[in-house]
């Protein structure tokens, strides 16, 4: 899944939030503070995603098959979730159903886009580093790259084709949560230093929660 920052760059965006996406979920700055009712949002949509160390964030996942009234609730509920938690893409992995399904949407306007049992047909040779952050990785961003373009068939929650040729932050949306339905995650496309260090900020945070617990 993605996070979503909000940033004065358009093509940089987090792919996971505070702002993965994309989960997907690029580098974004911080967030302006939310409102009581919105953070309270997004703290419950957090509780659903699955974050690091959970075996299913480290599976590939399975076809989807059917395409009825249940895979469109699905979508339903995974685009509620990224919402609520300021996300700009989510697969279901995240959600731990193992599912070869993932949502995003780019800007606040756009729609959400589903796509099931997405293939990159075609990338381009050209690549950029950006930072990115992931919903199931949260506080943590990191370089990765990416090829700027790319062209995915998939099918949607109907279950039409549907083929999608995209650029900037939206490509790099979509490989990032097609990587989450391959088992990877953003610290698997990082260097050995960045990795390192992000692993090192995540025992940090945790040794502060717990300072916070026991005070």
């Amino acid at each position: 899944m993605a996070e979503e920052r909000h940033s004065t760059e358009g093509d940089r965006a987090e792919l996971a939030e505070p702002t993965h996406a994309a989960e997907v979920e690029a580098d974004v700055e911080e967030a302006p503070p939310l409102d009581p009712e919105a953070e309270a949002r997004r703290v419950a949509a957090m509780s659903f995603i699955r974050k690091l160390g959970d075996p299913v964030l480290k599976s590939s996942a399975t076809p989807v098959d059917r395409f009825d009234d249940s895979l469109r609730r699905q979508v339903s509920r995974m685009a509620g979730i990224m919402g609520d938690a300021y996300g700009v893409g989510l697969a279901a992995p995240q959600l731990g159903f193992s599912q070869r399904l993932l949502i995003y949407r780019v800007g606040p306007d756009a729609p959400v886009i589903a796509l099931a049992n997405p293939e990159v047909e075609w990338e381009s040779e050209d690549q950029e580093v950006l930072d990115e952050g992931c919903l199931s990785i949260p506080g943590i961003t990191v370089d990765v790259e990416r090829p700027v373009h790319v062209r995915v068939r998939a099918v949607d929650e109907d279950g039409e084709t549907r083929m999608v040729e995209a650029s900037g932050l939206e490509a790099r949306v979509i490989q990032h949560e097609i990587d989450h339905l391959n088992g990877v995650l953003i610290l698997d496309r990082t260097t050995r230093d960045e990795r390192k260090r992000a692993l090192r900020e995540l025992r940090e945070a945790e040794r502060a929660r717990e300072r916070e617990q026991a005070a």
